[in-house]
């Protein structure tokens, strides 16, 4: 699957070979602020568990897997969105994909994430068996909720989100594939 360009940006389905990339993004304490508490990823952690999770659950044909996004002016990598099925690791759900997103601090506020969240969710949705769009954050990571709204997801529920690091309230958006804005 290929995600057509947008005005500004491009999409490249990641693979193995980004493992540098991936470091770079995961480097900034601020990036990880709402995902590992601001612990940055080593390059071992990229390699020994972020890209056996990633290969697990990528498929090119269904566009599932980490979205490389660039600025096409700069051809600069400001970061990825992720698409896979609700619960992949659970119960995978293949009627409602997940989208998530993560950027370098440099290109926060600027419209990127939502630009490049709404391409791709726009091109991996148009699948028959894709019913529902989903995406989760924690509850006090209002750039990432805000996202969410962006897109037309609506909020479904509070929950707890579980980690290694304990526990932290979270919230669950979705919307039909049809509400995409």
């Amino acid at each position: 699957m290929n995600i057509a360009r947008t005005a500004r940006l491009s999409f490249r389905l990641m693979d193995e070979n980004d493992a540098e990339l991936l470091y770079e993004l995961d480097n900034d304490p601020e990036v990880m602020k709402h995902l590992t508490r601001g612990k940055v990823s080593t390059m071992q952690t990229i390699k020994e568990v972020f890209i056996p999770r990633l290969n697990a659950y990528r498929n090119e044909q269904k566009g599932w897997g980490l979205w490389q996004v660039n600025i096409i002016e700069s051809n600069t990598f400001i970061g990825w969105v992720l698409v896979r099925p609700m619960g992949f690791f659970e119960q995978p759900d293949f009627s409602d994909l997940e989208i998530g997103w993560r950027f370098k601090k440099m290109s926060w506020g600027k419209g990127y994430a939502s630009e490049a969240a709404l391409a791709i969710a726009k091109a991996v949705s148009e699948p028959e068996e894709v019913k529902s769009l989903s995406a989760t954050a924690l509850k006090d990571n209002l750039g990432s909720i805000k996202v969410m709204e962006k897109l037309g997801l609506k909020f479904v529920k509070n929950y707890i989100h579980k980690d290694e690091q304990g526990e932290l309230p979270a919230v669950l958006y979705s919307c039909p594939k049809e509400q995409l804005s």
